[in-house]
């Protein structure tokens, strides 16, 4: 059985999903290019965190955080490696976007990684309708980074 809920980021279970997303973050990009959030940041007023679980194991996470009334952005989406090739984090990006859209945002943006090992996870937001866009709310330009948007309807 597989579920998406709304779950508070630190929790003993969601260890190993942290450990991964930072390491995964860590293995190819320069620190100072690095914007993913601590699991205690992402517990942060504005953020919503979801956890996928299949069977009642984490195997997958993001989040939303509250850029303005209009403008959301996902952070910190990651599905273990093991668990990938199983759809699982396009049923968590689908999630992320229902959950933008109900909650009023009329776009939606994100960034990422630009060397290979983020190909995937372009690829997935490509096919999903996100188109590469310029640095928002804070981010500069970096050539480590890839922005990524999406209006919502």
């Amino acid at each position: 059985m597989i579920t998406i809920t709304l779950e508070h980021p630190v929790q003993e279970d969601l260890a190993l999903l942290h450990h991964r997303h930072g390491a995964a973050m860590h293995a190819d990009t320069p620190p100072e290019s690095i914007h993913m959030l601590p699991p205690d940041a992402l517990a942060a007023p504005g953020i919503q965190f979801y956890v996928l679980r299949v069977d009642g194991a984490a195997v997958g996470m993001g989040a939303l955080k509250r850029i303005d009334l209009a403008h959301g952005e996902i952070k910190s989406m990651h599905v273990l490696v093991e668990a990938r090739g199983q759809g699982l984090a396009r049923m968590m990006l689908g999630h992320l976007v229902t959950e933008a859209r109900e909650a009023g945002f009329r776009r939606l943006s994100l960034e990422t990684g630009a060397q290979a090992s983020f190909a995937p996870a372009r690829a997935l937001y490509l096919a999903e309708g996100f188109e590469i866009c310029e640095p928002f709310e804070g981010y500069v330009l970096d050539p480590n980074s890839v922005f990524m948007t999406l209006v919502l309807d």
